[in-house]
């Protein structure tokens, strides 16, 4: 079904640059970099799906067995996303927040043209229909003059929360936590900007740039973009290995040496922030148990702090094995949305969530990414990333934050102002 070859490139970082610019000729693309930061997991340095020859799209309604469907009849690499919304698909619940995006709920496709990239070696991995494309695409991607693009005009970004009514509904989601409705909740808000243009491969360089994340994504669906410096995985399966990697805790950066270590120390040893940790972490257990083999559920890392160039991280590793026996897909379903972007209980947490965020996540939230031959796969989480609706002219971010009883609200919204710095960076240039 596929022709590949090898080539060997001398400027990768180079070659990164020409084949997103070259891609963007495409109706759909995927592009997943891991910045060769270091990482235990990771396949590819970095992978790229364009050009659709099958795909499927489709609203939440029975989402989930329909991608089951289409990733065993297609037996080959698909690429694409899960909205936070197809929460809908699973349990009893609703999204009728404002929607300025638009994105359908689920999107994957099978590309005509991947490209898998590990050190300096590209393997060009072609449908047959179009394998004797490989040698001139190679050399007109070599060829793609290194020019700066034209930068977007700045951004005057909008916030759909205002501080006040921020740190009102933060006192409304700590009323529930101290009721026991839940332990724990992400709560978002979003900043955006309407009637607005911008240049999504130059914005998502830029925002590369800055931030040099491990899960790092390009994605185009027609005219709608994510741009995604996302550090978050999601969900990997490898064989019958799962791993899962949420993110609770954050703390910023500093510019003098002494100083980051101690606030990496800090939150190493912060009470609320291993908290906030260790309750996601005893949910992706429970989310995982659910397809796992008996006794199979490990923690390889509780709390691990990981260091980025915008913030400090507390990470912890969670892994199962599965039968073979089951589908690729369930282990998704069973453990969607991912923990570390809902709260426990969870399906008490996106009730209430529901209820108090101002706007209907979509793509935020969810997840981006892959599903080889074999039935492995490995996935995202879709936060710090820059949405855009080419056709509404409109952009936005969110922001959130784990809220547990030991909460500050005030220090909650500082906490989204940090994440936010690198998004409202880039687009208010």
């Amino acid at each position: 079904m596929r022709k590949s070859q090898t080539y060997q490139v001398e400027n990768l970082e180079a070659f990164k640059i020409q084949v997103l610019q070259w891609s963007q000729q495409f109706r759909e693309v995927v592009w997943m970099d891991s910045n060769h930061y270091e990482q235990k997991y990771s396949s590819f340095d970095a992978i790229l799906a364009v050009d659709a020859f099958t795909s499927i799209q489709t609203d939440y309604m029975e989402a989930f067995n329909k991608l089951k469907d289409y990733q065993t009849t297609t037996d080959d690499w698909i690429f694409g996303y899960l909205t936070y919304d197809l929460k809908n698909a699973i349990e009893n619940l609703e999204s009728n927040n404002f929607d300025g995006l638009k994105f359908p709920d689920l999107f994957f496709f099978q590309p005509q043209k991947l490209f898998l990239i590990k050190d300096n070696t590209i393997t060009f991995s072609y449908l047959n229909v179009v394998a004797d494309e490989m040698e001139l695409d190679f050399e007109t991607i070599s060829n793609i003059e290194l020019v700066e693009q034209s930068k977007s005009d700045s951004v005057k970004i909008k916030l759909r929360i205002h501080r006040d009514e921020y740190l009102e509904k933060l006192n409304a989601m700590l009323s529930h936590i101290h009721r026991g409705d839940i332990y724990e909740a992400n709560f978002c808000q979003e900043f955006y900007a309407g009637n607005t243009e911008i240049n999504p491969v130059e914005t998502y360089m830029q925002l590369n740039a800055i931030s040099k994340p491990p899960f790092a994504t390009f994605l185009k669906l027609d005219d709608k973009f994510a741009l995604s410096a996302s550090p978050e995985r999601y969900l990997k399966k490898t064989g019958n290995s799962i791993i899962s990697q949420p993110i609770k805790g954050t703390a910023k950066r500093s510019d003098n040496l002494e100083e980051d270590n101690k606030l990496k120390e800090l939150l190493f040893q912060d009470e609320k922030e291993r908290s906030e940790n260790i309750m996601i972490v005893d949910l992706v257990r429970n989310d995982l148990s659910r397809t796992a083999i008996k006794g199979s559920v490990q923690v390889n890392e509780l709390c691990k702090v990981y260091t980025f160039k915008q913030v400090h991280q507390m990470i912890s590793t969670i892994t199962s094995e599965i039968n073979k026996d089951i589908h690729p897909v369930d282990v998704l379903k069973t453990t969607f949305p991912m923990g570390s972007m809902t709260g426990a209980p969870k399906v008490s947490a996106m009730k209430i969530i529901e209820e108090l965020e101002e706007t209907k996540r979509g793509l935020y939230s969810g997840a981006v990414g892959y599903f080889s031959p074999q039935g492995d796969f490995d996935f995202n989480v879709v936060i710090r990333s820059i949405l855009y609706n080419e056709t509404n002219q409109y952009v936005s971010y969110s922001v959130g934050g784990a809220i547990t009883a030991k909460s500050d609200p005030h220090k909650e919204y500082e906490e989204c102002l940090v994440k936010a710095r690198a998004m409202r960076e880039v687009l208010e240039n």
